[in-house]
Formats: C-alpha cells, sequence, structure tokens
C-alpha cells in the first residue's frame, strides 16, 4: 500500500518541455519546467521544492529523456515509477483496442479529468501537438484525436513551401494578411478538429457538456473553442498524483 500523505515528485516529460511538482499534504509544494532538450539539468530544476518520498513520471519524450529522469531522482534519493495506459485505472475504462498504445501523458489527463467533476468531456491538451480525447461522464474513454499544435502546424508551412515564411501573426475571423492568415488558419484548425470530436460524441449519445483544457500553448486557442471550458494548467501531474495515491 502507497503512503497515502507523502510527498510525492511528478514528473510529465513531454516533446518540448518536462513539468514537474511536488505534491504534499493536498497541495503543490513546489512546480517548474524545464526544456526537454534541457533535461540533463533536471536535478538542479528541482531545486528547493525537495524533498519528496517518491515519484511518478509519465514519458512520451524517448528512452534517453527516461534515462536522465532516473538518474535525476536516483541523485535525490527518490525512487521513480513510469506509469502507462492501462485498460481501466481508477474509474476510467480505455475503449482504445490496444490500450499500452495510448500516451501516458493522455491517460493521466484523463484520469484527472474524470475526478475533476460530472458530465461528459473533450479532455484537450494544446502542445507539441494537439490532442482531443473524448471521455463520458461514466468514465469510458471512447477515443481521441492527435493533430500537430499551432506552432507545429505553422512551423511546417515554413519548411514546406516555398513562399509562405515563418512570421508572427495574430488571430482574426476574416484575416487579411498572410502572417494572419497562417496563425488564425492554425488555430481554427485546433478548434475545427475540437468541434469535430464534439460532434462525434454527440451523435453517440454523449455530447461533451464542457472541454477541459490544458497545455502549454492552450491560451492560443481557448478564445474560440466551441464549449464550455475550464483551464488546469497542470492536468496530467494531477492524474498522476491521482495515479502514485491509488
Amino acid at each position: 500500500m502507497k503512503e497515502a500523505h507523502a510527498a510525492i515528485l511528478a514528473l510529465d516529460a513531454g516533446n518540448t518541455r518536462i513539468k514537474w511538482g511536488v505534491h504534499d499534504a493536498g497541495a503543490w509544494r513546489g512546480q517548474g519546467a524545464i526544456d526537454t532538450a534541457q533535461s540533463a539539468a533536471l536535478y538542479e530544476a528541482f531545486g528547493s521544492a525537495l524533498p519528496a518520498q517518491r515519484a511518478i513520471a509519465s514519458n512520451v519524450a524517448g528512452e534517453e529523456v527516461r534515462r536522465r529522469i532516473e538518474v535525476a531522482c536516483a541523485r535525490a534519493g527518490i525512487p521513480v515509477d513510469f506509469i502507462a495506459a492501462q485498460r481501466e485505472q481508477l474509474g476510467v475504462r480505455s475503449l482504445y483496442a490496444d490500450p499500452a498504445q495510448l500516451g501516458a501523458d493522455r491517460w493521466a489527463a484523463l484520469v484527472a479529468a474524470h475526478h475533476g467533476g460530472e458530465g461528459h468531456k473533450l479532455v484537450v491538451n494544446v502542445g507539441t501537438a494537439l490532442t482531443v480525447d473524448a471521455l463520458t461522464a461514466a468514465g469510458e474513454f471512447l477515443g481521441g484525436l492527435i493533430v500537430p499544435g499551432p506552432a507545429l502546424m505553422r512551423r511546417s508551412l515554413d519548411r514546406g513551401t516555398a513562399g509562405l515564411r515563418l512570421t508572427e501573426g495574430a488571430f482574426q475571423e476574416l484575416p487579411r494578411s498572410t502572417p494572419d492568415a497562417i496563425t488564425s488558419g492554425a488555430l481554427q484548425a485546433c478548434a475545427g478538429a475540437i468541434a469535430r470530436l464534439g460532434a462525434a460524441m454527440a451523435s453517440h449519445g454523449a455530447a461533451p457538456d464542457r472541454i477541459i483544457l490544458s497545455g502549454g500553448a492552450a491560451r492560443q486557442v481557448e478564445a474560440i473553442l466551441p464549449y464550455a471550458h475550464v483551464y488546469r494548467e497542470n492536468l496530467v501531474l494531477e492524474g498522476l498524483v491521482l495515479i502514485a495515491r491509488r
């Protein structure tokens, strides 16, 4: 049995950033993030938030990052567990054909969203990739989408075309400059993916009541979202703590 009140170091290693936090006595004692490319400096980043009794991590950034997380936790004297998606856990049931294919970060976010309120939900993370996951009020994960995030969409135009350079634009409903057209197109594509999955949920009798929104680029799309939403900055970390204290 896990200690119910032990301080937990939770780590969410993504393609762009590693987010972390120490959860103790029902609250976050300290939180932070570093670029995934700087993962060798992870132990130093923990700073004064330590100590903790154990660590739990989701990692979608590859084996080298996993090794560096293990090294950082070993330096801190903390055993670390890496989670993987399950068929069923803490009231969430995956309908994926192969549950293990689901990213660990998406699974932790689903667990946190299920325990964060009632109703049918779209669980949305806007980062390097945009993930949109359908979660029923009963905890069934119906399926989800993965598309490029807004910054990655813009970079793909810069790299894949001769005449569309990567310049900063602003969102406009009717863009009248190329930079605005690129920025607005990327954001509208994200909102469109969210709306389409919401419509698919509705067609299966589970119209979403709200969006649970997280991710480093979430603020860029929230103003044009098709449903009511709440922003949860550390949704994956919250799910990791719930799993650690199961």
